[in-house]
């Protein structure tokens, strides 16, 4: 793999993954990929497979051992909950270091993620206490009857309430690591990662399914595949076409027309396009309509309203009500 730019930042964040008895392997190994993948394209991330024990059995029957101890950790870290087998829910799931260590990290400001049964590991931490979350289907209820004070949501992917991640069954924490990939670096960064791993990069169950950064590259024209990189990496800034036609090593002419032709957008609507892509990530967090507009490199709120409403057919804010309703369970 061809590494690329370094991120911004030089400062290693541990990615800590907290490997319990009947850890599920795809729970673990997903987003390790995604983390380890990002890594190897420049993103500042160090990997650790951590426990209180030195070694466990997966709900697989892999024995896996030499796990590191529970390292120190700062508010820049990540740590990461895999979900267990259904068989080790009749029992405690943490020991009291373990459960005093999450605690201890989350203070910190530390953010912590879960997968799957992970989720019932927080619960038991208590850090879902007033928090959306959500995880399998098969035991939302079971989250539900078992902290009944944690504001339990089904039908998406993952949660993001103050710090606590929270992700469905399996497959779904591959999302969440992209999503968090995105958020914390370019959301080009996640797509690449997203690519690699032959998946599409998905926001969460309300939100489209498709991504642009992988959407209107089945073309041959690599003049107007230059331009898209190097848009995805500046979606915010302000660019003429004379500038992306060099880039593109053409006129401004014939660079306007290749790119409609192999794309059936204009430059300026594929820069919009990318820039909502961003905004419906940040209409996740706790950043105002005006300050995510700002970010997003948009005129002022009044034009992404606009095209917000154009291309989604209801307001900014009407789509983050939608995502932060909370269904009954």
């Amino acid at each position: 793999m061809t590494a690329q730019p370094s991120t911004a930042s030089t400062v290693k964040q541990q990615v800590i993954f907290l490997v319990l008895e009947g850890v599920e392997l795809l729970d673990l190994a997903g987003p390790a990929q995604v983390f380890s993948i990002a890594a190897s394209l420049g993103a500042p991330y160090s990997l650790h497979f951590c426990g209180n024990i030195g070694g466990v059995r997966s709900a697989q029957g892999l024995f896996l051992g030499q796990l590191e101890l529970l390292p120190s950790v700062e508010a820049r870290d990540l740590i990461v909950v895999a979900g267990v087998a259904l068989d080790q829910l009749n029992q405690s799931l943490l020991d009291a270091t373990t459960r005093d260590w999450i605690i201890d990290a989350h203070a910190k400001g530390t953010c912590i993620a879960s997968i799957c049964t992970g989720a019932i590991v927080l619960g038991e931490a208590g850090l879902l206490d007033g928090r959306r979350c959500t995880t399998h289907w098969f035991v939302i209820q079971d989250l539900q009857q078992r902290y009944p004070t944690a504001r339990v949501v089904d039908s998406v992917l993952y949660v993001s309430d103050r710090g606590i991640v929270t992700s469905a069954g399996i497959a779904s924490g591959i999302d969440m690591a992209l999503s968090l990939v995105e958020q914390q670096h370019k959301p080009h960064l996640a797509a690449l990662v997203a690519r690699y791993l032959v998946i599409y990069l998905r926001r969460n169950g309300s939100q489209s399914q498709q991504s642009v950064y992988l959407e209107y590259r089945n073309h041959l024209h690599p003049g107007v595949h230059q331009v898209q990189n190097w848009l995805a990496e500046h979606a915010m800034e302000s660019v003429s076409l004379a500038e992306l036609a060099k880039i593109a090593h053409t006129s401004v002419r014939s660079f306007s027309r290749a790119f409609k032709e192999a794309t059936g957008l204009t430059p300026v609507q594929y820069q919009q396009r990318l820039r909502l892509e961003v905004a419906a990530m940040l209409l996740q967090s706790d950043l105002s309509i005006e300050a995510i507009a700002a970010r997003c490199g948009f005129d002022d709120a009044r034009h992404f309203r606009r095209l917000w409403q154009r291309h989604f057919g209801v307001s900014p804010a009407v789509t983050r009500e939608q995502q932060t309703k909370s269904p009954a369970v």
